[in-house]
Formats: structure tokens, C-alpha cells, sequence
């Protein structure tokens, strides 16, 4: 099993699970489309395919996914690492408020202690960072997390975030981004290169851009999309005719290797170095496909092969 040492922290699979969706019928259609049973199933073929890493947050589906993965945990014996997140409300003003946070997700997740633990956005309002990172930090020394991360921060604010928490002689271990052969922002803004030189990983959100990188939407089967991707242009049949030269290619590569796009997607990030993509997953399908994207490695040629595409878009 591929593996990455978080700095200061754990060493966990080079592909998490994504479970934005777990739980939620806002963005999406739990509770409709798929249920706590299909959930289930693809909890358990992640971690039978070794894939036990899974990034949730206190606001997903307002603690539903937290407390889904709790109850999926009691009902295995092997171990899983879990990623949560930290949501910096204006009202959350004292360092006090991310102990009564984490509590509150240890209690749903039914742990001590989480692998990581991340602050949802670079908000912190009248907290100010210093004592956002000093309370995350004291949690540290207390053994609850064993990593702190920080999600959406731009390379100035994670180099802030890292400097403070350095202070305290914490490492900054993961900043949560969304990046994807379709958003490939961070490589341009700095913030991949400030990751490198301070030993961060970028847990890359979206990895599959909501599904558009999977082959499975094309302008010739166009059908509207539903939940979150109906805010999407690229769903749209305009946007899809624009994918399809990068879509091709991606398919031309899969069936070279025997794997499919959404495999060839994932493993086009790992290659890129210290970068764990957490695609979503709400079916044992969609779990054991992701896992395929491991102990497997692109040729040089073919990376670049694929990265050229995605100029095109």
C-alpha cells in the first residue's frame, strides 16, 4: 500500500475518502439517490481495499457524516484514520471554542483522538490566527489530534498559519485544497510550492471535479445534472464538448493500462508528490474504482501527456 507520513503526524494511505456527501441533503441527494446502507458498503470496500482514510468535517450534513463514520467504525475491527474539520463561525471568538468543537466531533466519530485535525476556511474573524493555532496546538500536546491542518488557504495565509503554529514548535502538516487536472490553480498561486518547501500536504478535494474527470458525462448522453454539479457550467453540453479532447485522452491512456479515467485522473495527482486526493464515494463501486488508482504509477511521458491535455481545456 502506497503510504504518506504527514509531517509531525501519522502515516496514512496516498488516497483517502472524501465524505462531503455523507449525510448531506442539501448539496446532495442522501437519502434519495443512496442511503446509510450504500454508505455502509462503501466504507467497508475502502478499507478492505485498504483505503482507511477518510476527511469529513463538523458541517457536513451538520454532523451527519461524522456520526455515519462513527457508527461504520464500531462496526469494524480494523483501524481507520479519520480527517475532520474545524468551521470558523464569527461567534467562536476564544481559543476555548476549538476544544468544545473537537469534543463534539470525537463524540460523533465515537474516538479519543483523529489523525487530523483542519480549519474548514481561513476565516478567523475576532479569534485572530495566533490563538486559532495556539488552541490547536495545546490539542496536540494533549494527544486528541495528531496533525493540524488548514483548508483553502492561500500560500500567504498558510505560511502565516504554518509560522504561528511553529512558535509553538507544532508542524503545519496539510492544507486542504481543491485540485484536479481540471482545477489546477494551486500549482500557479504558490501555494503548491510553499506546501514543498515546508514539507505540507495538499489533500486534494474534488480530485475528480465532481465526476466530469470520470468519463461518465458527455454532450452525447447529456442528461441535467443533479444536486451541487446543477451549479456547474462545465456540465452544461458546451462545457462537455470543450472536455472531451482531455476526456479522450484520459480513456486512451486507461485502456492502454487497463484501468478507467477516474484511475488514471488520481494517479496523475499521487504522481504528483505529497499530494493525497480524497475522492467522494457513496456506493462500494465508487470505492473499490478509487482504490484502483494505487500500486500503480503513470510513465513520465504519460504525465506530461495528460497535463498538456488539460491546457487545451
Amino acid at each position: 500500500m502506497q503510504t504518506i507520513t504527514l509531517t509531525g503526524g501519522p502515516t496514512v494511505p496516498a488516497l483517502g475518502i472524501g465524505t462531503w456527501a455523507w449525510g448531506d441533503k442539501f448539496f446532495w441527494s442522501y437519502g434519495k439517490d443512496y442511503d446509510t446502507e450504500s454508505l455502509r458498503q462503501a466504507f467497508r470496500g475502502a478499507i478492505a481495499a485498504g483505503v482507511t482514510f477518510f476527511d469529513t468535517a463538523e458541517i457536513y450534513g451538520l454532523g451527519e457524516s461524522e456520526r455515519l463514520l462513527g457508527q461504520f467504525m464500531q462496526e469494524t475491527d480494523q483501524p481507520v484514520q479519520i480527517a475532520t474539520k474545524y468551521f470558523p463561525l464569527p461567534w467562536r471568538f476564544v481559543g476555548g471554542a476549538v476544544a468544545d468543537a473537537l469534543t463534539a466531533s470525537l463524540k460523533r466519530l465515537q474516538v479519543a483522538s483523529v489523525a487530523l485535525y483542519q480549519v474548514h476556511w481561513p476565516f478567523d474573524f475576532f479569534m485572530g490566527q495566533q490563538t486559532l493555532m495556539d488552541a490547536l496546538a495545546d490539542e496536540v500536546k494533549q494527544g486528541r489530534i495528531q496533525s493540524i491542518g488548514v483548508s483553502n488557504y492561500s500560500s500567504e495565509q498558510m505560511q502565516r498559519a504554518h509560522d504561528a503554529l511553529a512558535k509553538r514548535g507544532v508542524p503545519l502538516a496539510v492544507n486542504q485544497m481543491q485540485y484536479s487536472l481540471l482545477a489546477r490553480q494551486i500549482e500557479r498561486n504558490g501555494v503548491m510550492q510553499a506546501a514543498r518547501d515546508r514539507q505540507i500536504t495538499i489533500l486534494a478535494y474534488s480530485p475528480l471535479a465532481q465526476g466530469l474527470l470520470t468519463g461518465k458525462y458527455t454532450a452525447e448522453t447529456y442528461t441535467p445534472p443533479m444536486g451541487a454539479r446543477r451549479l456547474d457550467p462545465r456540465f452544461s453540453p458546451d462545457g462537455l464538448r470543450k472536455l472531451a479532447p482531455l476526456i479522450d485522452t484520459l480513456k486512451q491512456i486507461a485502456d492502454q493500462r487497463g484501468k478507467t479515467p477516474a484511475q488514471v485522473s488520481l494517479n496523475w495527482l499521487i504522481a504528483q508528490g505529497n499530494v493525497i486526493p480524497i475522492p467522494g464515494a457513496k456506493t462500494i463501486a465508487q470505492a473499490e474504482q478509487n482504490a484502483g488508482a494505487l500500486g500503480w504509477s503513470l510513465s513520465s511521458d504519460e504525465v506530461a501527456q495528460i497535463a498538456a491535455a488539460t491546457e487545451q481545456v
